[in-house]
């Protein structure tokens, strides 16, 4: 048995839990007992800020996690899209970064893939030449130390 993750939740505040969503009416710590997949809100990119390559490639995989019984098509729709951008893509970073971020979805760690994702944000912001202070630039900034992941994931 792995060790328990504790997660406090503000009232209102939303848990993707493999597959399902909780929305909890006051404050509340979950204690998640065994091997579980879940994300934050916080971590939860909606498709207006999907307005990038990488974060387009991020919501594909966050949809992975939130919609469990859909992920084979995702998955078909994430391996083009990957395709698609280590083609266009020359900054070597972003290269690696896209071969870890295979390698993760493959061996169904796509929380980590996530987190490697987000890591690219700034590295895309620059190469676009975006504004990374305007909202619409900034990657989902988790709200506490707690990353999308597996319960038996090391954080």
């Amino acid at each position: 048995m792995t060790k328990p993750i504790q997660i406090s939740l503000r009232a209102g505040e939303r848990i993707y839990i493999n597959g399902a969503v909780l929305r909890v009416g006051r404050k509340v710590t979950l204690e998640l007992l065994n091997d579980v997949t879940f994300l934050l809100e916080s971590h939860v990119m909606q498709v207006e800020d999907t307005g990038t390559p990488l974060r387009q490639l991020y919501f594909v995989v966050q949809t992975m996690l939130i919609d469990p019984r859909n992920a084979e098509a995702t998955r078909a729709l994430f391996r083009n899209l990957h395709h698609a951008l280590m083609i266009a893509t020359e900054n070597e970073q972003i290269l690696e970064g896209l071969v870890d971020v295979e390698r993760l979805v493959a061996a169904g760690r796509p929380f980590e893939g996530l987190r490697t994702i987000r890591r690219m944000f700034p590295i895309e912001d620059m190469i676009l030449g975006r504004d990374v202070s305007a909202p619409s630039a900034q990657a989902p900034i988790p709200g506490k130390q707690v990353e999308a992941c597996s319960a038996g994931a090391a954080l």
